[in-house]
């Protein structure tokens, strides 16, 4: 019996996998298909001839090397501030004591339960304000910190021994110092996992870089697929190259640090 019930769990698994592979492998290979192929009936799934030049004709046909630097540079500068904003934090929240402590952590977890889309016309406004649409700074001021992993964090952070740090202020160390020397070390794959999590969130992120950026000189890969597949017309077959380029460098991202990502997840996980 339980050979049956495996069987059949390993069954479901299996076609759930190809499931959830199959839109991406063949977003790949339509991306290396011919329009005729491409919008075939029945579609063709397998090309008959590799058509690599598609890459090319889709960075012919619109700027993607722009979108990438925007891109690459905005998930970059929003991944260092939300890792050094919420390192400092977490450290004061688990290891410094002031008053009304547990309001200020009550009232973090309470909006973490605030939805994004209730307040991101609140953000449009003060950006439009202060005169930052189109610009960088637009796309990267409401990204500087994240509440989530804050608490993510603290509660990495507080598996941790105040120990260390009481010993480190034995020793003379500044707080700066106690960080920087043994904090950051000890919290390494929790470190990493809001690191790749965030510039993730930030390279997919859609709708915030719509509302405040509407030229090609600031916009992001995944608005300038959206324009790119209005202005492209029925050539389904660049649609689907500009979509694999979009996703194949956070996916080789990903693969690299995924035993870190799994390894955070799971101390914190386990601490918790």
């Amino acid at each position: 019996m339980k050979r049956v019930i495996n069987f059949i769990c390993y069954f479901f698994l299996i076609v759930l996998a190809i499931i959830t592979v199959f839109p991406f492998v063949y977003m790949v290979l339509g991306g290396l298909m011919t329009r005729s192929e491409v919008t075939s009936i029945p579609p063709t799934i397998i090309p008959a001839h590799l058509q690599f030049a598609n890459f090319l004709d889709v960075f012919e046909k619109a700027p993607f090397i722009r979108y990438f630097f925007n891109t690459v540079f905005v998930s970059a500068v929003t991944t260092i501030a939300t890792l050094i904003t919420a390192v400092l934090a977490s450290f004061a929240l688990t290891s410094l004591e002031f008053r009304f402590k547990k309001v200020v952590l009550a009232i973090m977890v309470s909006l973490l339960m605030v939805p994004y889309e209730s307040i991101i016309f609140t953000n449009f406004n003060t950006i439009a304000r202060l005169g930052l649409l189109n610009t960088y700074a637009s796309l990267i001021i409401p990204f500087l910190t994240s509440i989530f992993y804050i608490y993510y964090l603290n509660s990495y952070l507080s598996g941790i021994s105040i120990t260390y740090y009481k010993a480190a202020k034995i020793d003379g160390a500044s707080d700066m110092e106690y960080i920087r020397k043994i904090l950051v070390p000890m919290t390494k794959p929790a470190l990493v996992t809001v690191g790749i999590l965030t510039f993730i969130s930030s390279w997919n992120s859609f709708l915030w870089p719509l509302l405040v950026t509407n030229d090609k000189a600031h916009r992001l890969l995944n608005n300038g697929l959206s324009a790119f597949s209005t202005e492209s017309g029925s050539d389904v077959h660049l649609q689907l190259a500009a979509a694999t380029l979009t996703v194949i460098p956070i996916l080789i991202i990903y693969f690299i640090f995924r035993k870190e990502i799994i390894r955070g997840v799971a101390k914190n996980g386990l601490k918790g």
